[in-house]
């Protein structure tokens, strides 16, 4: 039940000085006074009682038991509501009125236009559907990322097939440790063998996430150079893998290594294609913004990259964890790549199978 309008009030006071600078006005003068400011209320007071019975069924229990009309009305009757406050503001209408109104306006503003998830609400919404959804808007740049990613991979393989000197230069020696060109099989399995213990793994973790999100970070910055930069990076990080899998394939070792790599990779690679994918997006909007602006562009394609990287660097934090934990210490080449598949098939299915209704939808 919506609180009472309240009637004027302080008339006499008001319209003293008013009209006398400070001196009782003439009766006629408050009176008129006094019917205009009644007038006034009585006039709108049907929109002022449907407004505020709408805000207090929102207040209690959101949008699920207002009838569709309500719903419809709401910013027109806010709108009445704000230009009446203007309006009683300009006229100096009686002080309860105008607190009245100036309440009513804040609550629906609240309603109409302000945030309307906690961060409870926000985190549901985004793992429900609203990650999964930014993803595939931006699948053209997906796709874009993905065969850049493809072709680096290939480069790199091929660049370091016809000469081994281009390993050094696309692997960083800090990385490469005992993998380097002319290693034995032995040496080279032992660099992928399983460890005897977890001890000082969660420190490892800890690097490994550093490293990764900072990749995916940078990617992503990069995009605004129109994307070039990203997908330059995406191809020289991927060239580091042809290499290494060249390495592991002379071998004799390309399975053992792919399954060692899986346990991390499909979820680590998985996420810097989308980072790639995510700055690309800002710069091929910022390139052809089509009939918007180019800031417009950029402003509503950084608000969807970003969704797309706030979960890109949790898959950081679990590839790091799986990186750290799982493929030290899982050992097998079929265990290894269950693991590997599993996480993949996870991440294809959410982005791309899960297609659950908006939760403001559902609500």
């Amino acid at each position: 039940m919506s609180a009472a309008i309240p009637a004027s009030k302080g008339i006499k006071e008001r319209v003293g000085t008013w009209f006398g600078r400070g001196d009782i006005a003439a009766p006629a003068d408050i009176e008129s006074a006094a019917l205009r400011s009644d007038r006034f209320r009585l006039e709108r007071e049907a929109d002022w009682r449907r407004l505020e019975d709408i805000v207090v069924a929102m207040e209690k229990g959101g949008t699920r038991k207002i009838a569709d009309d309500d719903l419809l009305a709401l910013p027109t009757l806010y709108r009445t509501a704000a230009s009446s406050l203007s309006v009683a503001r300009e006229t100096s209408l009686d002080a309860s009125t105008l607190n009245y109104l100036e309440s009513l306006v804040q609550r629906a503003w609240f309603q109409v236009y302000g945030p309307r998830k906690g961060l409870f609400g926000w985190l549901r919404e985004f793992f429900l559907g609203g990650w999964s959804r930014a993803v595939r808007e931006i699948w053209l740049d997906v796709c874009i990322a993905t065969f850049v990613m493809i072709a680096g991979t290939i480069v790199g393989w091929m660049l370091v097939a016809q000469d081994s000197d281009w390993f050094y230069r696309l692997v960083p020696g800090e990385m490469a440790g005992g993998r380097v060109p002319g290693a034995s099989r032995e040496v080279l399995m032992e660099t992928i063998e399983v460890e005897n213990s977890a001890g000082g793994l969660s420190i490892f973790a800890a690097s490994l996430f550093s490293n990764n999100a900072g990749v995916c970070i940078l990617a992503f910055a990069l995009g605004f150079a129109f994307g070039i930069p990203s997908l330059l990076l995406l191809i020289h990080n991927m060239a580091l893998l042809g290499a290494m899998l060249w390495l592991f394939a002379s071998a004799g070792l390309g399975w053992e290594f792919g399954a060692w790599l899986s346990v991390h990779g499909t979820t680590e690679i998985f996420g810097i294609m989308l980072s790639g994918a995510a700055g690309l997006h800002i710069g091929r909007s910022m390139a052809f913004p089509g009939t918007r602006s180019i800031l417009e562009a950029a402003s509503e394609s950084g608000r969807r990259s970003a969704i797309v990287m706030v979960g890109v660097v949790l898959m950081m934090v679990v590839a790091a964890i799986l990186e750290a934990f799982p493929r030290q210490l899982v050992g097998g080449m079929e265990n290894r790549y269950i693991i590997g598949g599993a996480f993949l098939a996870f991440w294809l299915v959410y982005f791309f199978l899960y297609r659950p209704q908006r939760v403001e939808e559902e609500a």
